[in-house]
């Protein structure tokens, strides 16, 4: 692992994990020396970071230079938090780790007032419903919605009936029980709702549709609000 990118590593666990933290924890987090992490250390004080503590007794990030401060009022700082804690409860584990760290960089990039608030806020997010299992990767799936690209499908309706089809991701939609896959399919050269949890295998294609995504999902949203969701929807 190159320097830089340690360093950085360091950094975010100096975010994350509760101070003080010990040089031993972050040592065998990094997978490096004890002698390399006092040495990283005093780079990241040297480069403008203010690190509490020494060897033997933990280290806590009084204030970090590298993220710049946030003016948000409390309530802005609780919606934040909220939307977070709310990812972290409902999304595949690429995007909740993705969301848990942003709740510490945030920490870190608030004044210290509205970091303790923030660390205390009185509003959290909790599913206690258990959503169906989903096989797929989410991530890569997400990733082709981005890259605009075709992925090939196989998907099972509520009867069981399987289909096999290329479809074009347009979003993602976490819904109460489920989370769902707007797409414009070249099976049905229509628009089509997927639950995430009947698609039973994914592969991204060759085939790219940019840039017409953000316009298809303009679209496809515009139809819904015409017609009910449900005959829309491979059930």
């Amino acid at each position: 692992m190159a320097k830089s990118e340690r360093l950085l590593q360091l950094m975010q666990l100096l975010r994350l994990l509760s101070p003080p933290v010990q040089a031993s924890q972050l040592a065998d987090e990094l997978n490096v020396s004890l002698r390399t992490i006092y040495r990283d250390i005093d780079a990241l004080r040297a480069s403008g970071a203010i690190i509490d503590g020494a060897a033997g007794y933990g280290y806590s990030l009084v204030e970090d230079t590298a993220m710049p401060p946030m003016l948000f009022n409390i309530d802005e700082t609780e919606a934040l938090v909220l939307g977070l804690r709310e990812v972290i409860e409902v999304a595949d584990p690429v995007l909740a780790d993705a969301a848990r760290n942003a709740l510490a960089k945030l920490a870190a990039s608030l004044p210290d007032r509205l970091s303790r608030q923030m660390q205390n806020s009185v509003l959290s997010a909790k599913r206690f419903h258990d959503r169906p299992k989903i096989t797929i990767d989410v991530a890569a799936l997400r990733k082709a919605a981005r890259d605009e690209q075709a992925v090939h499908i196989h998907y099972a309706d509520a009867k069981g009936a399987k289909t096999s089809r290329t479809i074009w991701p347009l979003s993602l939609v976490f819904m109460d029980h489920t989370l769902m896959l707007l797409a414009k399919c070249q099976m049905r050269q229509g628009f089509r709702a997927f639950r995430a949890d009947r698609i039973t295998q994914l592969a991204t294609t060759d085939q790219f549709f940019r840039p017409h995504r953000t316009s298809l999902l303009r679209d496809f949203l515009a139809e819904l609000q015409q017609h009910d969701v449900a005959q829309q929807t491979e059930t």
